[in-house]
């Protein structure tokens, strides 16, 4: 009988664990780096694809030959290298990222700007990663050399033209998102519509994590404590979201800090008590450009912005003592309240 009996609990034992097994969600998860940061995709699939980690791997290095100004062959090298008053063909992907760009651009009134490259690279955030602090003169130079309403689009996107060949256009604030964006079209076109995809801290949702959870998972981080608390845990399901900061990108010089956010009015890092936006949409490209330009606000002229036109943000700002403290847009509230 005791045999019976200890054969019963192991047979029982077995069926559970069999069971569990069957009802486990497997996934496909791929790793790797690209645009000079770290990227995670987690694919809830029942099988291996051992040719996806090829396919992504190569869109990833289709997009650095697009927007990318450290490398001297990409499209936008070449965009930055012509004379002005010259038409400037531009390849499909370039026509999507640089219309949203204007978007933004417009509808921020410019304070999401791409065309403060060189003001980028004069900090030594861009292509020269010699910090330092520039002169008045200087970025009152390359102030005169920048700004979107240099350049002219045709009536499609398919072209454009400078009004001055100085004008030099980094999609640093915006490339990843879409990048995001691209590699989401990717998984679809092969047949995948449960995933999450983040490259540099942007991210994009589609589908469920599994049977029990409708969407996923993503946490938001709080800018205190070496980066590695969340603030909030909200499920989210084909949405993206993109965060900007003050604490991603920065150096300091005598005990002042400089962060790698510009000012397209004024040239200089953006300072003000706003640490962080993260901002919640439908196209991840679309929320990266948007955090950035809340970024460049500050704090009070951002939340307006967002109530103003409806944007999902969560806006960290810092008190009195240096602590960072939420505040959230109506839409955040919202969101977060389905949730």
């Amino acid at each position: 009988m005791r045999i019976l009996k200890y054969f019963f609990i192991f047979f029982i034992a077995s069926a559970l664990i069999v069971y569990l097994w069957q009802k486990r969600t497997p996934y496909q998860i791929i790793t790797g780096q690209t645009m000079g940061t770290y990227y995670s995709i987690k694919i809830r699939t029942e099988q291996e694809n051992k040719k996806l980690y090829k396919k992504i791997q190569n869109e990833l290095s289709e997009i650095n030959l697009e927007m990318s100004v450290f490398d001297l062959n990409s499209e936008i090298s070449s965009i930055n290298g012509e004379p002005e008053d010259t038409w400037i063909p531009l390849s499909e992907p370039m026509q999507n990222v640089l219309k949203t760009a204007h978007k933004i651009y417009k509808q921020s009134n410019g304070a999401f700007d791409p065309t403060v490259g060189k003001l980028i690279d004069l900090w030594g955030f861009g292509t020269s990663r010699q910090k330092k602090i520039p002169t008045d003169e200087e970025i009152k130079n390359l102030l005169e050399i920048s700004g979107f309403d240099k350049i002219t689009f045709n009536n499609d996107y398919s072209e454009l033209k400078k009004s001055n060949s100085e004008v030099m256009i980094n999609l640093s604030a915006i490339a990843k998102g879409y990048g995001v964006d691209r590699i989401a079209e990717l998984l679809k076109e092969n047949g995948y519509n449960d995933f999450v995809i983040e490259i540099g801290g942007e991210v994009r949702t589609s589908g469920q994590k599994s049977e029990d959870v409708d969407g996923w998972n993503i946490g938001i981080i709080k800018p205190a404590n070496n980066y590695t608390e969340n603030a909030y845990i909200v499920t989210l399901k084909d949405l993206s979201v993109a965060t900007s900061g003050d604490y991603r990108n920065f150096f300091y010089i005598d005990n002042e800090k400089f962060s790698h956010t510009i000012s397209p009015q004024t040239g200089y890092p953006v300072k003000s008590n706003l640490m962080s936006v993260t901002v919640f949409d439908k196209s991840c490209m679309t929320a990266d450009g948007l955090a950035t330009a809340m970024m460049v606000m500050g704090e009070t002229k951002a939340l307006n912005f967002a109530n103003r036109n409806n944007i999902a943000a969560i806006f960290f700002i810092r008190d009195e003592d240096g602590n960072p403290v939420s505040v959230l847009s109506k839409k955040a509230k919202s969101l977060l309240e389905q949730k």
